[in-house]
């Protein structure tokens, strides 16, 4: 890192170098104006900044004065903690203000005392690396901050979603019936749900083998995530082979129809289930219920309704939707 002189005057500039080579200072970077010591410092330019770590900028200049030139280093982002000693002739010091108004940290009376310039420049240089110091703790502890945030967001997306098939998984499906429910309670809204089983899959896991079986739980489980369009639809994984969609706002009518398109989608899949009884492919048995929910209705009573729908749709030679309606509500919002 260098040290700026910035001095009209090359014996000056040579002095205040000499003294301070004396001091053990190596590295100096030496301009004639302030319009060269901006373009040294790419001051407003592109360029990154060059390194320099202190400037001392004598007063009196020919094209722009020390005054100005700390206001436009002290007005550049990048070079706003960049310390600048003023150096002045003037005994009377009534630059002085306006000079540490626009940015200086310090100022020197010509002609320059060694000692002096020494111990200014030391306690300046000083001030700069604790100041460098903490900014980078700071930017330290920001990136902390961020990566543990991002951290811990993605543990929460771990814990919300099922490995295999990247659906909801059972414990954030929990919650989002929870939500729903009290939903429906607050606004007298109907609330469908659909359990979903994927018909015959011990035997297609014994025919095919268990990675052709993790496979069909993954095309699966994207079929019907896609044939769900709202945003406040879920579908996640229930456990083993099956599967649950929670459609808020959401009657009979509109449940049944959702559920069909499901199945639907699924059997269009073709994939070959030769142990199957229900179908030469892969298909799916549904349940669906639907309620109003609130505190005589709980959200186990809808789960246990879908059950029961689908077993009638196994029963019944599987590969169908079934339905059950909790009760009939005389007012709410139906789906469709």
């Amino acid at each position: 890192m260098s040290i700026l002189v910035v001095d009209d005057s090359e014996d000056s500039r040579l002095l205040i170098q000499r003294f301070l080579q004396e001091e053990g200072h190596r590295d100096f970077v030496m301009a004639g104006s302030v319009g060269e010591a901006l373009r040294l410092l790419a001051v407003d330019a592109p360029p990154p900044p060059s390194p320099v770590e202190l400037v001392l900028m004598d007063l009196q200049l020919p094209d722009i004065d020390g005054i100005e030139g700390c206001r436009r280093i002290s007005g550049d982002p990048r070079l706003r903690d960049l310390p600048v000693i003023v150096v002045t002739a003037s005994r009377e010091n009534q630059n002085l203000p306006a000079a540490f108004e626009a940015g200086a940290v310090d100022y020197l009376l010509k002609p320059v005392n060694p000692l002096e310039l020494g111990a200014r420049v030391r306690s300046a240089l000083r001030l700069k690396r604790e100041m460098d110091q903490r900014k980078q703790r700071e930017a330290e502890l920001i990136e902390t901050t961020y990566k543990l945030a991002a951290a811990k967001s993605e543990l929460h997306r771990l814990s919300t979603v099922d490995g295999l098939t990247g659906l909801t998984n059972r414990r954030r499906f929990d919650e989002l019936l929870d939500q729903e429910w009290k939903r429906s309670s607050r606004d007298s809204t109907f609330l469908s749900v659909i359990l979903i089983d994927i018909d015959a899959f011990k035997p297609y896991n014994d025919r095919y083998g268990h990675l052709a079986g993790d496979e069909c739980l993954k095309k699966v489980a994207v079929t019907l995530r896609d044939a769900v369009n709202r945003a406040g639809d879920s579908v996640a994984r229930f456990g083993g082979e099956e599967f649950v969609a929670i459609l808020p706002a959401t009657d009979s009518a509109g449940g049944q129809s959702v559920a069909e398109a499901m199945r639907r989608a699924v059997e269009s899949l073709n994939l070959q289930h030769e142990a199957s009884p229900a179908a030469p492919r892969v298909t799916i048995s549904l349940g669906v219920a639907t309620g109003i929910l609130d505190e005589s209705v709980a959200p186990a009573a809808l789960i246990n309704a879908a059950d029961q729908a689908l077993y009638e749709s196994k029963k019944a030679g599987r590969n169908r939707v079934s339905t059950r309606l909790l009760e009939r509500p005389s007012r709410g919002t139906g789906r469709r």
